[in-house]
Order: C-alpha cells, then sequence, then structure tokens
C-alpha cells in the first residue's frame, strides 16, 4: 500500500473573495442567530446574496460591505424579526 500526497484544494466555496492574508475583501449580511454557531461550530451560514460560507471573522467598522447583500438589507422591513 502506498501513501500519496493530495494536492492542496480551495476550502472556501467560490465566491468568498478574500486578500492573501485570509481576511475577506467584503462582507456579507446573515441571520443574527447562525453567526455565533457558525463561528463556534464551523457550520456554513447563507448570506442574503446567497453566498455560502462559514463565519471566520468579525467586520470591524467601515470594512467593506457586499453591495448586492446591501440592497437587500436595504429593502426589508424595519423589526428586527429573525
Amino acid at each position: 500500500m502506498s501513501t500519496q500526497t493530495l494536492p492542496d484544494v480551495e476550502t472556501r466555496p467560490e465566491g468568498t473573495d478574500t486578500t492573501g492574508d485570509d481576511t475577506p475583501k467584503m462582507f456579507h449580511y446573515v441571520r443574527k442567530a447562525k453567526i455565533a454557531e457558525s463561528a463556534v461550530m464551523g457550520t456554513h451560514v447563507v448570506a442574503l446574496c446567497g453566498e455560502v460560507f462559514p463565519v471566520t471573522k468579525s467586520p470591524k467598522p467601515g470594512s467593506p460591505v457586499c453591495p448586492e447583500c446591501k440592497k437587500i438589507y436595504d429593502g426589508l422591513p424595519k423589526g428586527g424579526g429573525e
């Protein structure tokens, strides 16, 4: 039996733009209740724009936001319902 090394594979779903230091180029809007679960358990979340990814970073004030998520979020009714 021989052992072989598998080639490196990108583990992030396509479309999660990141910079060279693994910092996302932009942040997405996701359900608040799912953020902590994803960060702790590594489960994937679905952003308003449809992007699917695990939560790995927290946005800081002034961080770039996905324009499609922002457009959808701004069109939602106010009230904070989950």
